[in-house]
């Protein structure tokens, strides 16, 4: 485990990814839980890569999700509605991370829905340079649909209270307390329960960083990088009711 500045976390994943020598895009997954701050590292480690000269997409699974009747068709707070209906990974695979794989033509697009506005995106289709880098971001990337799809994996991991706190702090202006409250604690949190329980993202992680000190973090890699050290392993903060004692 290795800890230091935001600077120099950047840094190593920016190393990360420039370690990675590949015909085509490289597909970098930032995931984590909601609040876990993979938004704001993934717009950093953008600025860097593209001050280093690299081209570099930015998109996310917000930008990926279902229709808001089929995205809560369990109800609002239902953790198995987050997990399993929320999110369109087919069109995910089509559109965006296929096209810039091994056997894709690089011809892409880098959202399908409107969250917000609750309807169908169909941005202009773009061709990437084969050298691009693609940051997305979002839950649930490392899911057995999806994992064969990204050639750099980062986890990022902070506890289940920070996320409640920052997430409070975020949604305060639209949404009272409570709901936000419940919203964590019935929906967001046991979604990633059942994630863990199911999938153990942590152990598929090229890089899982500790984000609950953004100013110092601490990351843990795989031996796959040539400056990396083993990646230890942890009691998952996102136990599942079974794993709880």
């Amino acid at each position: 485990m290795e800890r230091g500045t935001r600077d120099e976390l950047l840094g190593r994943l920016a190393e990360a990814v420039g370690s990675v020598a590949l015909g085509h895009p490289t597909r970098v997954a930032v995931d984590g839980p909601p609040a876990a701050g993979k938004t704001t590292l993934a717009d950093e480690l953008a600025v860097v890569l593209r001050d280093q000269g690299r081209f570099v997409i930015r998109a996310s699974i917000d930008d990926f999700v279902v229709p808001r009747a089929q995205r809560y068709r369990r109800g609002e707070y239902s953790a198995e509605g987050c997990y399993f209906d929320a999110h369109d990974r087919d069109a995910l695979t089509r559109v965006l991370l296929d096209p810039l794989g091994p056997d894709g033509d690089r011809r892409f697009q880098p959202a399908v829905y409107d969250r917000i506005a609750d309807t169908v995106l169909s941005p202009p289709v773009m061709t990437a340079p084969v050298d691009a880098v693609l940051l997305f971001d979002g839950v649930f990337l490392l899911r057995p649909e999806l994992i064969d799809r990204w050639d750099l994996r980062v986890f990022v991991s902070t506890a289940p209270d920070k996320t409640l706190d920052r997430a409070v702090i975020r949604e305060g202006r639209v949404s009272s307390r409570a709901d936000v409250e419940r919203r964590w604690r019935e929906r967001y949190i046991p979604s990633q329960q059942l994630y863990f329980a199911a999938v153990r993202p942590t152990d598929h992680a090229d890089v899982v960083v500790h984000n609950d000190e953004p100013g110092l973090p601490a990351w843990a890699t795989r031996p796959r990088w040539p400056y990396s050290m083993r990646l230890e392993h942890e009691p998952c903060c996102f136990k599942s009711q079974a794993e709880s004692p």
